[in-house]
């Protein structure tokens, strides 16, 4: 009994030492917020990047791929580059989150004060002033209308986002791209995951622009 107590008092040692030493590494940026570095998968804590899938709107109406924007900022800043990380904790992913610096730099202060990315208040007040700053300089993604990362996944799982964006772009298990609009037979039973490409249309014809085909019923 003594020896499996001890055994598995030594298989925590290396978690306990993970969730407090710094680590560091080449970065590869995933997305705007997730990189790996030194080969570990890290989530930037205390931020929310768009998501790739994402589209945003200038201040004349102009639809534009922010969350790819986003992300193609942030490789061009710091792919490459040695960042230094403490981690905060493990998301449900398996990620590591974690704050990191480029250079002695904040890298998740830099994101938010360019408006690359939003301070993420369900988790942390530190990043609110940076962003209030460049909301005020409409840097970035402030520039125009840009819904916060967290409310468009949660409109994507659990339901229509407000407004009148009501048609379903689905993407079907052979990767066929088809649209929805309400009345149609399968519309209420089709689900939108962002996280897969999927997304919602505020128009038949903003959807085929997109590259999707109306569903047949």
């Amino acid at each position: 009994m003594l020896r499996v107590c001890l055994l598995f008092v030594l298989a925590l040692v290396p978690l306990a030492a993970t969730a407090s030493e710094t680590f560091s590494g080449r970065v590869r940026v995933v997305d705007a917020d997730t990189w790996d570095v030194g080969g570990v998968r890290v989530r930037l804590h205390g931020i929310d990047a768009p998501e790739l899938d994402q589209t945003c709107r200038y201040a004349d109406g102009t639809e534009w791929r922010c969350g790819v924007w986003a992300t193609q900022r942030v490789r061009v800043a710091y792919e490459g580059h040695k960042a230094r990380c403490r981690p905060v904790d493990q998301d449900r992913y398996g990620r590591i989150v974690a704050n990191c610096a480029v250079q002695g730099v904040d890298a998740a202060q830099v994101l938010v004060g360019k408006g690359l990315a939003f301070a993420y208040r369900k988790y942390s007040l530190a990043y609110v002033s940076h962003e209030w700053e460049a909301r005020r300089r409409k840097a970035g993604l402030h520039a125009g209308e840009a819904q916060e990362p967290w409310l468009y996944r949660s409109a994507g799982a659990d339901g229509a986002p407000g407004g009148t964006c009501r048609i379903k772009g689905n993407i079907s298990s052979g990767g066929e791209r088809i649209y929805h609009v309400p009345g149609q037979k399968h519309y209420a039973r089709t689900k939108i995951s962002p996280g897969k490409g999927e997304r919602w249309f505020c128009s038949a014809a903003e959807a085929r622009s997109a590259g999707w085909r109306a569903a047949l019923q």
